[in-house]
């Protein structure tokens, strides 16, 4: 069974830069040919697509956020990590790790970490 586990700050203060963990078990991030996304739903919003990283190492990111958002991995702890720059409230919003056989396909998600943006 594949599973996913978000962890990292719950509270974020503005212009700082917000780090998540996604923590993968049940499936190795580098030998089988998924995407791993990171996306997020601010509230009273829809969901939004932030970036991901291919099982090979690439990183795509969505043109709104790409100048602030990085996505990197640890392949000896099976995680990949999500920063996101210069945060505003905006940001404010549930966070997602997720698995998917592309990109913005989804087929494994993690239960979703609260992060509020706030002095």
């Amino acid at each position: 069974q594949v599973q996913l586990q978000e962890s990292g700050p719950g509270l974020v203060k503005p212009s700082q830069t917000l780090s998540l963990t996604c923590t993968v078990s049940g499936d190795s991030i580098t030998e089988n040919p998924y995407y791993w996304n990171w996306i997020r739903q601010p509230p009273g919003k829809g969901l939004e697509w932030m970036g991901v990283i291919t099982h090979g190492g690439n990183t795509y990111y969505s043109p709104s956020l790409q100048s602030r958002t990085s996505i990197s991995r640890d392949t000896t702890k099976n995680q990949f990590t999500l920063q996101l720059e210069s945060v505003t409230p905006e940001d404010t919003a549930v966070y997602y790790c997720t698995r998917g056989p592309g990109v913005r396909h989804y087929d494994y998600w993690g239960q979703g970490t609260q992060v509020t943006v706030s002095s």
